[in-house]
């Protein structure tokens, strides 16, 4: 089951949402994480921090689903 993760705004990057969702603390885990682990978006593998994700995308890592919510 996803766990939502609402956003300002309707565009975050891959980054500040693992950020957000408490998955990396630091720039410096999360490129340890993205070169180390396999992160998917929608299903398919993704190694770019700056990918922009807009409401509706699962982002799934290490066992985790993400959903990212629009807020107003």
């Amino acid at each position: 089951m996803a766990r939502d993760v609402a956003i300002r705004g309707d565009m975050i990057r891959l980054g500040q949402l693992l950020k957000l969702a408490g998955v990396v603390d630091t720039g410096g885990e999360l490129k340890a994480l993205l070169a180390e682990t396999d992160v998917l978006v929608n299903g398919e593998l993704e190694d770019r921090r700056g990918r922009q994700l807009h409401d509706g995308d699962v982002v799934t890592v290490a066992g985790d689903e993400l959903r990212v919510v629009a807020g107003d």
